[in-house]
């Protein structure tokens, strides 16, 4: 047979759409022609995959006219992981590998020159999107991609080590194994999927000492999905506490492992011993646009799709360039980022906390009662003045994190420990997520009314208090939640004046200088 189709996956957002690889052989002058819309690394695959043929003890088909095709021919193709089913295709069109044997897999793998297999990124998002759209399929992956996949539960993985232990996985019947007899042949096996186990380790809460008003408003934080932004001298523990936030949110579900993990995976950053932990990004504050919001070509996620399910640290807040805090703006209202390119567009879900900590001005001790601030008006303003208005508007909670005196912070006892704290949390989440199935963050429209079950005194004291302020409606809204986030942590069955105060001290504007 001289046609063989052999299919594989490619990489575009968390959709892993169907590429059928179609090898033909014909005579003629000799060649290898690969065609599809492929990036330059797929195009390089024809020496690596005539270097592994040869090398494996393997027949390379010399003589032959090699078309390869990578349907369909409008998708882009890029990375080597279609180096194993191009092998494979060839192998089939010449009758060494049974070519209907190979219905019902699909295979990639980066071949090194020696025919050993090297792992891919995007293999969980790859056995992922299998599962979402329901399709019976065994996939066939090299060493530390076959394992990330088989994190997908009921997923269909084989492992192999070699391009020979492939093939002999796909002989021909009656035929014996050939190629290389160096080669052991225990390279092929089955995997079973890896149960995800409760992760609890991380700093402790217990670390900052001190600090009350922040640690609630972390809590409430948590218990919600609320974002935060501290703002505080340098060294009063802004960067403590964001860093011992990630520990204080639930359990993550399989579910939410799984996607966290799938975009960790597409961009070449998955963990086996991360598995299951809630991610906590830190970019620096010289961090693109582009490496916030994702982007190239093919795009790839960016730092804020990497922090789903998990949270985004963002430091130094006003030193990020403006372009990168005002993409944050559309994420933190809608839980996803659409990356639009001319030739093509990728969705990511980007359901992240953010958690921003800021100097209250450009010398950080305005208002600071250790050391006095050397800054001009003119300077504090210009400095504050780089958070946009709709940028603060879509922080839930805005916080002072002052510096503790030299006595009170070696004298004070530990802090409350992080266990403590989250099995409040988890109480206050679950009874949001009996009563409106989302978070107290994710409410919207109709929804807000209906499960806020605000009392007449607190709504009138929201009103005046939104009217003084100057708020905006989504300041307003956003008060309202974390108002309904403070009486679940109480306990309350409505949202009382008591709540609602709390609430409204969390969207203090910024101290001005003077």
């Amino acid at each position: 047979m001289s046609l063989a189709l052999v299919q594989s996956r490619a990489l575009l957002g968390m959709q892993a759409p169907a590429v059928t690889v179609e090898v033909h052989l014909a005579n003629g002058l000799p060649s290898f022609t690969l065609v599809g819309l492929a990036e330059v690394e797929v195009k390089e695959a024809r020496e690596r995959v005539r270097s592994a043929l040869q090398n494996a003890g393997l027949e390379f088909p010399h003589n032959k006219r090699i078309t390869v095709n990578l349907a369909p021919a409008d998708l882009p193709k890029d990375s080597g992981r279609f180096d194993l089913p191009i092998a494979l295709g060839i192998l089939a069109a010449s009758g060494q590998v049974d070519a209907s044997r190979l219905a019902g897999y699909e295979f990639a793998g980066e071949l090194s020159l020696s025919g050993a297999l090297r792992p891919v990124r995007g293999a969980l998002a790859t056995s992922l999107a299998l599962q979402t759209q329901q399709i019976d399929a065994q996939l066939v992956l090299p060493p530390g991609s076959a394992e990330e996949a088989a994190l997908v539960p009921a997923a269909q993985v084989e492992r192999a080590r070699h391009l020979l232990d492939v093939v002999r996985a796909f002989l021909p019947p009656g035929s014996v194994a050939g190629g290389d007899a160096d080669i052991a042949n225990d390279g092929w096996t089955r995997l079973q999927p890896t149960p995800m186990a409760a992760c609890t380790t991380g700093p402790d809460m217990a670390d900052v000492k001190g600090q009350a008003a922040p640690k609630r408003a972390l809590e409430i934080a948590a218990a919600g999905g609320h974002s935060v932004l501290m703002a505080g001298p340098p060294g009063s523990g802004k960067s403590m506490l964001a860093l011992r936030f990630a520990g204080l949110l639930p359990a993550m579900t399989v579910q939410e492992a799984l996607e966290s993990a799938a975009i960790a995976s597409l961009a070449g950053r998955f963990r086996p011993e991360a598995w299951g932990q809630r991610p906590t990004g830190q970019p620096h504050h010289t961090a693109s646009a582009v490496a916030l919001v994702g982007g190239g070509s093919p795009p790839r996620p960016g730092e804020i799709s990497l922090a789903h399910q998990g949270v985004l640290f963002l430091d130094e807040l006003p030193e990020f360039p403006r372009a990168a805090l005002e993409a944050l703006r559309e994420p933190l209202e809608t839980g996803h980022i659409t990356i639009a390119r001319a030739a093509q567009r990728a969705d990511y879900p980007a359901r992240f906390q953010m958690i921003a900590a800021m100097n209250p001005c450009p010398c950080g001790f305005l208002g600071s009662a250790q050391r006095a601030c050397r800054c001009t008006p003119d300077q504090v303003n210009r400095y504050q003045a780089k958070l946009s208005g709709p940028l603060l508007d879509r922080i839930d909670l805005h916080v002072e994190v002052p510096a503790l005196p030299a006595d009170q912070l070696v004298q004070a006892p530990a802090g409350e420990a992080t266990a403590t704290i989250r099995a409040r949390v988890e109480r206050a989440r679950a009874a949001a997520l009996a009563r409106q199935g989302c978070t107290n963050q994710a409410l919207q429209g109709q929804a807000i009314d209906t499960h806020l079950q605000l009392d007449d005194t607190a709504a009138k004291f929201l009103n005046t208090a939104a009217a003084r302020l100057g708020w905006s409606a989504r300041s307003t809204h956003r008060a309202l939640k974390v108002a309904r986030t403070i009486a679940d942590l109480a306990g309350a069955v409505t949202t009382e004046v008591r709540h609602v105060a709390e609430a409204v001290q969390y969207r203090r504007v910024l101290r001005s200088p003077g």
